[in-house]
């Protein structure tokens, strides 16, 4: 449980201190007061990044450094950003200081803003990514096997780039390279979604009262047990078609998932409030399972999320967030409270 924040340059916030409560913090204002940067500086605090910039953006106009002190249950974790001749990025955990934040040190958070809404029916891109970075948060391995084919692509990517007459001798290595890495990833998103379908249709009915089932599907060419194998000869037959455009055509970083409602697919059957609440439906899995593999229970961003929704969703939605400590933030504080049967304080900006 967060206990306290300061914020020092950060975004709008000069010098800022909080205080939260363990259980629903509402913070409330107009639009630019910096709701939304208080949910920024918790999860930069606790996972090393913002979902929204890269590190220099978030220091205060004409600023040259930021600092982010974040105060739990008996820890302290101080995270500083300087925009010197050479920008550089320190964490500070109870008195140990890091240069790179430990993947052990980073706690789960779930957050939801208004751009998720638009999950299910916007590019494969944003749908890859969220996958990604929720099997960052399970996996401590996984960020970095995406970091190592990103490298292994850019490489073979350029090889085909700077030479119309390669050869597959020539770029066996790289597609051997991407073939494997490529496997591991398609089996590990493929693993997630079978653990997601194991509680995403009884959270989504609980949710929109409706009685539909939904699953969510993984888009790949190729069955994921043979992915290696079948991506490789993939490669290979692709030789001339890679060469005359510069990219690898085909791999993870062009797959997809869908979501089936009632075994059609939920962009041309469901309205929007139902995707919207199967969006919903997603995070909250994801709360769940980020409970249950890591064993410490996610703080929870919902970042302007009520005013999305109607009055029933507001209401299912609550439901869980009772065992998690959260940070709503509103224009308008009546509208959480009237449907928060929990504790909760309200911050006013």
């Amino acid at each position: 449980m967060i206990t306290s924040l300061k914020v020092q340059n950060f975004r709008s916030y000069l010098n800022s201190s909080f205080n939260f409560s363990p259980s629903a913090n509402i913070i409330v204002g107009p639009n630019t007061a910096g709701k939304t940067n208080i949910l920024e500086a918790i999860l930069f605090s606790r996972t090393g990044s913002s979902y929204r910039a890269k590190d220099l953006e978030l220091i205060r106009f004409k600023k040259s450094w930021l600092r982010i002190e974040c105060e739990d249950d008996g820890s302290k974790r101080i995270v500083k950003v300087r925009n010197d001749q050479k920008p550089n990025k320190t964490y500070e955990i109870n008195g140990k200081r890091y240069n790179r934040l430990p993947v052990s040190l980073k706690l789960p958070v779930v957050i939801f803003e208004p751009n998720h809404l638009q999950l299910l029916d916007g590019s494969p891109e944003k749908r890859r990514n969220y996958l990604d970075s929720f099997l960052a948060q399970l996996a401590s391995e996984y960020p970095s096997l995406i970091r190592k084919y990103a490298r292994a692509l850019a490489q073979r990517n350029s090889l085909l780039k700077r030479s119309v007459r390669l050869t597959n001798s020539q770029l066996f290595p790289w597609n051997i390279r991407l073939s494997q890495l490529a496997g591991q990833i398609v089996q590990a998103r493929n693993n997630l979604i079978v653990e997601i379908n194991k509680t995403l249709p009884d959270i989504y009915m609980g949710l929109s009262k409706d009685k539909v089932r939904l699953l969510m599907t993984y888009k790949t060419q190729f069955n994921p047990k043979m992915y290696e194998t079948s991506y490789l000869k993939q490669l290979e037959s692709d030789l001339e078609d890679d060469l005359r455009t510069g990219f690898t055509l085909h791999g993870p970083h062009h797959d997809d998932f869908t979501i089936l409602y009632n075994n059609h697919p939920s962009t041309s059957y469901a309205s929007r409030g139902e995707l919207r609440t199967a969006v919903l439906a997603l995070k909250i899995t994801e709360l769940n399972k980020l409970d249950d593999i890591r064993g410490t229970k996610p703080v929870i961003l919902l970042d302007d999320v009520y005013s999305e929704l109607d009055s029933v969703r507001r209401k299912s939605l609550t439901g869980y967030l009772k065992d998690n400590q959260s940070f709503i933030t509103t224009t308008d504080a009546d509208v959480v409270l009237k449907n928060l049967d929990i504790k909760s304080k309200v911050i006013e900006l």
